[in-house]
């Protein structure tokens, strides 16, 4: 259950070039959340900025009562709040919203395939399910961008990192490095958050070697909570679909019913 809640604010700090990692106190939302959800941020000090910040949540600890968010710096908003100190000022949420990830008691084995910003949602993944046999496959753009791959490290079994321009693991995408080892290594489910473009690929292998595959959409979105429609998406199948809404119908969907094609 979602609840409006006054976070005050024990970290924030540069973690990449252009992403911060901002630790709240929030024990209801560490307690409550599920992989893949998110929060949804009031902007402070700026009335021209009406609409809330969605961010999903990277990390909790329990025993703190502390949730970590991960953003990245691209407009007014995310700039302003790069900018506040610790213990400077409570930060007003709404959370956790949305749906999470899914991973059935019999699931042994998960691949989690992030990229750019959709890194950060499977971290608190990682943290759920390390008990089970994880391989994150992790991309990119450049060296610079990237972030918390010793976590992933410390929480996954085996992990491949691609950059875009080969400063840092692997060039070209990770898509390609996924393809590599599906064939041989066969998982019992992926769970996916990123680009667009990314998606769309690991949709096409999951169903190719039919393995499960959830994948969490990035979507713009206004109010959070159902009533605006901004970030409405095609779910369903080819020819029986609907437009669903990612903030409250996901943001995590079965791959097997996106049908980008058919976006608005």
């Amino acid at each position: 259950m979602k609840k409006r809640i006054i976070s005050p604010i024990i970290q924030n700090i540069k973690i990449a070039h252009g992403t911060y990692k901002m630790t709240l106190f929030a024990p209801y939302i560490a307690s409550n959340v599920t992989p893949g959800q998110f929060v949804h941020i009031k902007i402070p000090r700026d009335s021209s900025l009406l609409l809330r910040r969605p961010i999903s949540v990277n990390g909790v600890d329990k025993n703190n009562g502390t949730i970590d968010l991960v953003y990245r710096v691209v407009g007014k908003g995310t700039s302003l709040l790069s900018k506040l100190k610790p213990n400077e000022l409570d930060l007003d949420l709404l959370g956790p919203l949305g749906n999470g990830y899914k991973v059935e008691e019999n699931i042994k084995s998960l691949w989690l395939v992030g990229g750019g910003c959709g890194v950060a949602p499977l971290k608190l993944a990682a943290q759920k399910w390390s008990n089970l046999d994880i391989t994150a496959f992790l991309g990119f753009k450049n060296k610079s961008e990237a972030y918390q791959i010793d976590d992933f490290k410390n929480l996954c079994s085996q992990v491949f990192i691609s950059t875009d321009d080969g400063s840092l693991g692997e060039k070209g995408f990770i898509t390609h490095i996924l393809i590599k080892h599906i064939s041989e290594l066969r998982p019992k489910l992926i769970l996916g958050c990123g680009p667009i473009s990314m998606l769309k690929i690991l949709k096409q292998i999951s169903e190719r070697y039919d393995v499960p595959c959830q994948i969490s959409l990035e979507e713009r979105m206004g109010c959070g909570m159902g009533g605006c429609f901004v970030c409405s998406c095609a779910i369903g199948i080819k020819d029986s679909w609907d437009y669903k809404k990612v903030c409250t119908d996901g943001p995590v969907f079965d791959s097997r019913e996106v049908i980008f094609d058919e976006w608005p």
